[in-house]
């Protein structure tokens, strides 16, 4: 009799699972409003050639003289032109292309550098930490825009070279971080196991280290995004960045600030796309950091 209630008794203990990491994300109201809003723009950046109202780089005149005379939000033109007659939504929408392709292909490279210097730099230390570490430090030492600037300025802007320039930038701050998770993982028991077994480094790298990187880089990339598009948006506003007559968000605040009064919606709107594809990636980002903390799984 005692057994049988001590067999429903367990049989109704139900053993509390800890929540997914994509189940924390989910119940993170701020991190959906940022999934809605990148799953947005990249709709939008993709179908670009297919949803665009016009060719972004078509003049119109409607009647008027539109140099120096942008016209009005309208229900032919919903954002309005800009100061040559180009359709302001069409722009914006292949602006989103520019920003989004920088901002992969800036975060790849720049994961790569930071993770092979990070990785390198924590677990062979030595001579080899020290002189990936110090040049670090010395990439470090130059504010981030500045050195960018520099590097723009020096090389031909493109789409292409402003990518990897902001890449050059952003990969010092990759590496300090894998670097400290790579420092304290190869000290842990199963990684000093497989190293007193004779388990070669490369080996050791990939089966037992690559692993648990994996989390800080996904949160480090879509952090990285962000960063990216506001890096880009600097560099075309400052005549640094992609060229004319490229669409592209910063370099549309450049071309109509000083109609900022007149036509204010040449500034605010570029302004909103950058500020809320920006906001949408930080959310995100966020969001798996919390989801992918080991101390916050079991809560």
């Amino acid at each position: 009799m005692a057994g049988a209630k001590s067999r429903s008794r367990s049989a109704s203990i139900q053993i509390r699972q800890p929540p997914s990491a994509w189940s924390r994300v989910k119940r993170n109201k701020a991190a959906v409003f940022g999934l809605m809003v990148i799953g947005l723009v990249c709709t939008a950046a993709l179908l670009a050639p297919w949803i665009a109202p016009y060719d972004p780089a078509e003049q119109f005149s409607d009647g008027m003289t539109l140099e120096g005379r942008p016209l009005a939000p309208s229900q032919r033109f919903l954002l309005g032109t800009d100061l040559l007659g180009r359709d302001l939504l069409s722009r914006l929408i292949f602006g989103a292309r520019i920003s989004l392709l920088i901002g992969v292909i800036a975060n790849a490279v720049a994961l790569t550098i930071g993770a092979m210097f990070g990785t390198a730099a924590g677990y062979f230390k030595g001579w080899v930490s020290i002189a990936f570490m110090r040049t670090t430090d010395m990439m470090m030492a130059f504010p981030a825009l500045i050195l960018a600037i520099a590097l723009a300025a020096i090389l031909r802007p493109s789409l292409w070279i402003v990518a990897l320039v902001i890449a050059m930038v952003n990969w010092v701050w990759i590496a300090r971080v894998i670097y400290s998770v790579v420092l304290t993982t190869s000290q842990r028991e199963f990684v000093e196991a497989a190293h007193a077994l004779g388990v070669p480094t490369t080996r050791i790298i990939r089966k037992h280290l690559l692993p648990h990187l994996v989390p800080t880089l996904l949160v480090w990339g879509t952090l990285g995004i962000s960063t990216t598009v506001m890096f880009e948006a600097s560099l075309s506003f400052l005549g640094v960045g992609v060229r004319p007559p490229t669409p592209s968000w910063g370099g549309t605040i450049s071309e109509s600030q000083s109609f900022f009064l007149e036509a204010p919606w040449l500034v605010a709107f570029p302004g909103a796309s950058i500020l809320l594809t920006s906001l949408a990636f930080n959310l995100v980002g966020d969001a798996l950091r919390d989801a992918l903390d080991p101390q916050l799984r079991s809560v």
